[in-house]
């Protein structure tokens, strides 16, 4: 068995076992609630209202490198999935028809998981900009991210591998966003100090 075969049974079993054999009618609602965007729009007003409150002026800088950073993430997971054209696991011909599908099976390829990339990418974005504006550390938008991802693979939507890339992808493009923003501002620091010589 190679080292993709074994991931792929690794990631098979970890569905079911979430999807299938340890999930319960009392918290399927709970899933579908927690995956759903709607739900979230009063974590995004409190981002944007911590932002104004704490970096006046120039908090259109931290909503503007929110949607920078969802922008990517999801354009460059969805583009991902093309490449990989990898099968959710309620069309996969193998475990399929054991996947208790709560909600609509979605596009065709799974990996990596764009809700993942998204979630974990602003997550990033925000937790690096507080910690910068404020120097405290959120740490539950790391959960987050992790509850909304754990809620894609209970309702059938990915894999775990999906799920794993996704995040990591997000964390990656968040950093590189980050990194141009610090990059423009050292740029522009430099800019000024020579016109004040």
């Amino acid at each position: 068995m190679t080292f993709f075969e074994y991931v792929d049974r690794i990631d098979k079993w970890i569905v079911l076992l979430v999807n299938h054999d340890a999930s319960r009618q009392t918290f399927d609602n709970v899933m579908l609630i927690l995956r759903e965007p709607l739900t979230w729009i009063p974590l995004y007003v409190l981002m944007a209202w911590y932002f104004r409150r704490k970096a006046g002026g120039r908090f259109w800088v931290y909503i503007l490198l929110s949607l920078v950073t969802l922008a990517l993430t999801d354009s460059i997971s969805t583009l991902l999935k093309d490449v990989f054209g990898r099968l959710r696991p309620c069309y996969d011909g193998e475990i399929g028809p054991w996947i208790r599908q709560l909600t609509g099976c979605g596009g065709l390829y799974s990996f990596p998981s764009s809700h993942a990339a998204n979630h974990f990418g602003l997550a990033t974005c925000w937790y690096v900009s507080v910690a910068s504006l404020t120097g405290k550390k959120w740490k539950f938008l790391w959960i987050w991210a992790a509850l909304v991802c754990y809620a894609q693979i209970y309702v059938g939507k990915h894999f775990p591998s999906d799920i794993l890339a996704g995040a990591l992808l997000g964390v990656l493009i968040a950093t590189l966003v980050l990194g141009t923003r610090s990059f423009f501002e050292f740029q522009a620091g430099r800019v000024r100090q020579v016109s004040l010589h």
